[in-house]
């Protein structure tokens, strides 16, 4: 994976494991921002490659509880 809108390479594994995730429980981008209590273009911008929009850790706990997985589920298993 490469660096897009100045995102690291583990920004880009975070953002592509919670599409995917968000993908097969079948929620729209509206439905987790809901869900997260955050705007509606919030999560549209964080899965768009031209906009800087990231998780954080407070994100990513409440995302582990959502989508009923581990916190490290959203990490690969060695570093880049």
């Amino acid at each position: 994976m490469g660096i897009r809108a100045n995102r690291t390479e583990i920004e880009m594994f975070l953002i592509d494991k919670v599409k995917e995730k968000r993908l097969k429980a079948g929620l729209s981008q509206a439905q987790l921002a809901r869900e997260l209590d955050l705007s509606v273009g919030f999560i549209g911008n964080v899965e768009s490659p031209n906009h800087r929009a990231k998780y954080n850790l407070n994100h990513i706990n409440e995302l582990a509880k959502i989508f009923n997985c581990n916190f490290g589920d959203f990490f690969p298993e060695k570093p880049f």
